[in-house]
């Protein structure tokens, strides 16, 4: 499991992260996307490395601005609860 990690500009409210989410889970294959407008992150949990070429150009197709991406393996968080 891999986690990418791509910071964007112009994202403003809830809806925002709804459009970038939306156009991510269209374009790629991923178990989970999410995305914070207060922080400017968008998080990817993916089984294979995503394109950055292409989510950049898919980021940019919605309006934003991709600022970096990073890709690192995926950690579970282990709450440690029994």
């Amino acid at each position: 499991m891999l986690k990418t990690t791509l910071k964007i500009d112009g994202m403003m409210c809830g809806m925002c992260e709804a459009h970038i989410n939306d156009a991510v889970r269209k374009n790629f294959d991923v178990k989970k996307v999410s995305s914070s407008h207060s922080k400017g992150v968008t998080e990817i949990i993916s089984e294979n490395p995503v394109d950055e070429t292409k989510l950049k150009k898919v980021i940019e197709e919605t309006g934003y601005t991709p600022v970096s991406v990073k890709t690192e393996p995926y950690k579970k968080k282990f709450l440690g609860i029994f």
